[in-house]
């Protein structure tokens, strides 16, 4: 057999050449027969019985060429970002489908109904594809309305399949727990979703209509009332329909009375009142909500009335000449209920209006019933017991602030001890804006400083006001230097006849004398009373006169004071104020010659 002259050429255009040497060429056959049957076969040789381009590659090569990605002509390709995962209860969140459905319920046992229409809105959540069903509430149907269904994945079928959105739209049947409702229409947004999703909408469909229903909104009577007077007809026209007044009982004029305030009601229904009490918190009254109930209220009894067992026995109209109406409540205007007189002072906007309408009164006022506070009054201490409290006055010079110490009095019944911190004191009568602090040369023997309302009388000083008033006595009246000078002298030299009276001394403060002489006596080497006295003021920042009681023997063992005799205990025990606090003035008295 003769090689191909043209085998190996490049398939490329002009290489190309008719083999000279090929006579078969004959077909592949492609149909056969198979259990007596033709079948198609699929041909495995081209024409003349060459090989096919497809069967001239091995599945390995196929494979790789499958899998093989292309490349550009400058590097490889970029990856396209992945898109953006965005969860279903993200994208779908608060997106509800609303349907309007109905659905028909059988009445079998009643002779004016045989069955009754039911609407209701089917909501489909898209967030979880859960349903809900909703019916809403008709006043007065006697039924139990609201949610039907609660939101839940409603089961479609048998086979465990649920409703999808995409099996709901107009004019069309669907069946949840044996109730089949009609769909017959849906919002706006509803509409526009399912048609994005490529849903073609049935036309809506009008919604049906209860029989019963609109019997009931028919008149229900064709004919004019004999009587004057219809009740059935006031209750119809005015239920639901109250005055309310704002009203206060002023009991002020009786032992323990005070001035309440009361809401009053005023049904025009049937023509009767209500009294409720307005409750305010930590008021100290029980919360009873009514202090009458609802009853119509007489206003003129006959005169064979006034001995009618009324807490027995429901007064009728043969009782009454007149009860009260609707023109006896007026806002400004006092009425008597129940022995009790109640001032109405107001009523609200809907009240207005019906006595504008009813009876031309279109300027009813608002009283203003509230009690302005009295002026305060000002405070001059009445207070007995304050006359023979004693204090000490502290002016801080380098701060111009004020602090003032009460010594304790044993069996006083006040504590003592700080009285005030250091702060600066205001004058009386000085305005905020410009305010005008006490200065030394406040402070004088017989000066009266008021502190935060209450009054101090100066009564003595000390040695050191005196030298400091002396050398700056420019600051100073003559008649304030003068005083000072004056009563020191008195204390200095005491006149005869008062070096002889007696006084009285407290038992406590005798007592605490007797055992600081008597330490003083037994003390042989006794330490340096301004070494002691400098150590505790060290600690008494507010020189005050106490220490804390930790503190205090921290001192004594840093100066090897003898705590442990049995004199000193009794006079810490003594000097004790109170659990924490001890008097280091008198204890360090006892240290002295």
């Amino acid at each position: 057999m003769a090689s191909n002259p043209v085998h190996g050429l490049p398939f490329l255009p002009g290489m190309s050449f008719k083999d000279s040497t090929k006579t078969a060429f004959h077909r592949c056959q492609t149909l056969g027969y198979r259990n007596g049957y033709a079948v198609v076969q699929r041909p495995t040789l081209g024409i003349g019985g060459d090989r096919l381009q497809v069967t001239q590659l091995s599945q390995a090569e196929l494979d790789d060429l499958a899998s093989k990605a292309p490349l550009l002509t400058y590097g490889q390709p970029k990856q396209a970002p992945p898109a953006e995962f965005i969860p279903a209860h993200v994208a779908f969140d608060k997106k509800v489908l609303k349907f309007d459905a109905y659905f028909q319920e059988d009445v079998p046992m009643s002779t004016e109904e045989h069955y009754r229409i039911r609407q209701v809105k089917i909501y489909y959540y898209l967030e979880d594809d859960s349903m809900s069903v909703i019916e809403p509430v008709v006043e007065n149907s006697g039924i139990p309305q609201g949610k039907l269904i609660k939101r839940q994945r409603l089961a479609k079928n048998d086979r465990g399949d649920h409703y999808h959105w995409k099996d709901l739209n107009r004019g069309i049947d669907i069946t949840i727990y044996g109730k089949t409702f009609r769909v017959v229409d849906c919002d706006r947004f509803t509409q526009v979703f399912l048609e994005s999703q490529g849903i073609e909408l049935n036309p809506p469909e009008k919604m049906a209509l209860d029989p019963y229903t609109e019997l009931r909104k028919q008149p229900l009577r064709k004919y004019v009332t004999p009587s004057d007077f219809d009740q059935l007809k006031q209750f119809l026209t005015f239920d639901k329909q109250v005055l309310r007044f704002y009203a206060i009982w002023d009991d002020t004029d009786s032992m323990f009375g005070e001035c309440r305030t009361y809401i009053i009601h005023y049904y025009l229904m049937d023509d009767t009142v209500e009294i409720r009490e307005v409750h305010e918190r930590n008021n100290g009254r029980d919360p009873f909500p009514l202090l009458m109930n609802r009853q119509r209220v007489p206003k003129v009894l006959v005169k064979n009335a006034k001995n009618f067992p009324q807490c027995v026995l429901e007064i009728s109209d043969q009782e009454v000449l007149e009860w009260y109406t609707a023109k006896d409540f007026l806002v400004g205007k006092s009425l008597t209920i129940l022995g009790r007189t109640f001032f109405i002072y107001d009523c609200d906007p809907f009240t207005r209006q019906y006595y504008k309408e009813k009876f031309g009164i279109s300027d009813l006022p608002r009283i203003d019933v509230s009690k302005k506070e009295p002026a305060p009054v000002k405070q001059e201490s009445p207070i007995p017991e304050d006359k023979d409290r004693r204090f000490v006055f502290s002016y801080f010079l380098a701060t111009d602030m004020i602090s003032i110490f009460e010594p304790p009095v044993r069996n006083s019944g006040i504590i003592g001890g700080k009285y005030l911190g250091r702060t600066k004191v205001i004058k009386p009568y000085s305005s905020v804006e410009n305010p005008v602090y006490y200065s030394p040369s406040d402070f004088f023997i017989g000066a009266v400083i008021e502190v935060f309302g209450h009054r101090f009388v100066i009564l003595d000083t000390d040695d050191y006001v005196l030298k400091y008033m002396e050398s700056n006595a420019a600051q100073y009246s003559p008649e304030a230097l003068l005083s000072v000078q004056n009563h020191v002298r008195k204390r200095e030299g005491p006149a005869p006849e008062l070096e002889n009276k007696q006084t009285e001394v407290d038992p406590g403060v005798q007592e605490l004398e007797v055992l600081i002489d008597t330490i003083q006596k037994q003390l042989k080497d006794p330490p340096c009373k301004d070494n002691i006295r400098e150590a505790f003021q060290i600690y008494d920042k507010e020189a005050s006169g106490y220490v804390d009681k930790e503190m205090f023997f921290k001192v004594c063992d840093s100066l090897n004071l003898p705590v442990d005799d049995s004199l000193i205990k009794e006079l810490i025990r003594m000097c004790s104020h109170g659990e924490d606090k001890i008097d280091y003035y008198n204890f360090v008295r006892a240290f002295s010659n």
